[in-house]
Formats: structure tokens, sequence, C-alpha cells
């Protein structure tokens, strides 16, 4: 009926605007069969971001090396492609990564655990 389509569009459209606002590319107006991943990651409940291995990489302190693994993923881990939108030398990129396994226990060779990074990074920022 007409008031459960209207809930599921309500939230629809408030995934939306929480992606928009979460991802500038998608704004200042997006529509929720644009929104990619963010379709997923915003119907978790809140408390499913904060993964355990991933808590240390989200303090204030590891913005940076938050910023350069979530690049790193999003440029499918080419890493060339990650130093030139990051303007930072390979040899610095390899060095963040290195501090991000450390910090998270995560290898980032393995794709699930890639995956787990990258959910995790994202969902935090809705």
């Amino acid at each position: 009926g007409g008031l459960t389509d209207l809930g599921a569009a309500w939230q629809e459209a408030s995934a939306a605007a929480r992606a928009a606002l979460a991802e500038p590319r998608l704004g200042p107006l997006a529509h929720w069969s644009s929104i990619g991943p963010y379709r997923l990651l915003s119907t978790l409940p809140p408390a499913a971001s904060h993964d355990p291995a991933v808590r240390p990489l989200l303090a204030p302190a590891h913005r940076e090396l938050a910023r350069t693994a979530e690049v790193f993923l999003d440029c499918a881990g080419q890493a060339g492609r990650t130093a030139a939108e990051l303007g930072i030398h390979r040899q610095t990129l390899y060095y963040r990564l290195s501090r991000v396994e450390q910090l998270t226990g995560l290898d980032l060779d393995d794709g699930e655990a890639r995956l787990l990074l990258h959910m995790a990074l994202k969902a935090q920022r809705l």
C-alpha cells in the first residue's frame, strides 16, 4: 500500500541525502539509484561501522592514514593512481599503507580485509 511505499521512499531519500553529505562527488542532490555502495551501507545499523580492527584507524590522529587507505581502495589498489591523487611519492604511499596495516592488523593484499576496511571507512562518514 501507499503508506508502506511512502516509508521506503523516505528511507531511500534520507539515505541518499546522507550519502551526498558524506561523498561530495555525489551531491548536492543524490538519488537512491546513484549512491552505489551507500545503498547497502545506509541500511546497516550505525554500530556496524565500528569494526574493532578498523577503530584505531578512525581516531582523529590518523585522519591522513584513513584518507590514504580510502583513496587507495577507491583506486582499486593501484599505487600510481593513488599517489597521484594524493599528491605524494609512491614511497610515502607505501609507508602509509604499512602503517594502516600495523594499526588495523589487516593485510591489504587480502580481498576480504580490503572489503572490510573499505566498507568501514565509507560507513563511518554516513
